[in-house]
């Protein structure tokens, strides 16, 4: 992203209320944010999906969810991407970059799947997902605290 693009997303975030400003740092809004990610993203970022195509796995294809509902013949869900090994179906990323971001952070790539099964999982993927994500969101508020 570019630095235009991250001070118009903090700006929004703030205006939101899924970020407060202390003095000169700003922080996340834990409670509106879990809220958000949780019952609102799957509406604000609805994923396009597509045909098989070679990418990076998502959904139940990656960690943190990979191997607790592959009870599937289906190709696994991907990101299009020319790098990518896996070919799947394509699964839209939340953004064009998020495969090469995640090639380069495990931690957000981990992220960005349970969001990717809160855009667009069935069910129980939907509740793993937000069950961990609030797990790892208590986990930070702590860690900040």
């Amino acid at each position: 992203m570019s630095p235009s693009e991250v001070h118009a997303a903090v700006r929004r975030s703030l205006a939101a209320g899924l970020a407060v400003r202390y003095d000169d740092t700003i922080f996340p809004n834990i409670r509106n944010l879990e809220e958000f990610l949780i019952h609102g993203l799957k509406y604000v970022f609805v994923p396009d999906r597509g045909e098989l195509s070679r990418g990076i796995p998502t959904l139940y294809a990656a960690d943190p969810l990979r191997g607790k509902y592959s009870d599937t013949d289906e190709p696994p869900p991907v990101w299009p991407d020319p790098t990518g090994i896996v070919r799947g179906m394509a699964f839209s990323p939340l953004y064009r970059s998020a495969p090469k971001a995640a090639r380069e952070d495990q931690a957000l790539y981990e992220l960005l799947v349970l969001i990717d099964a809160l855009r667009g999982g069935r069910a129980r993927e939907r509740e793993a997902a937000a069950a961990e994500i609030k797990n790892r969101l208590e986990a930070y508020e702590k860690s900040k605290s």
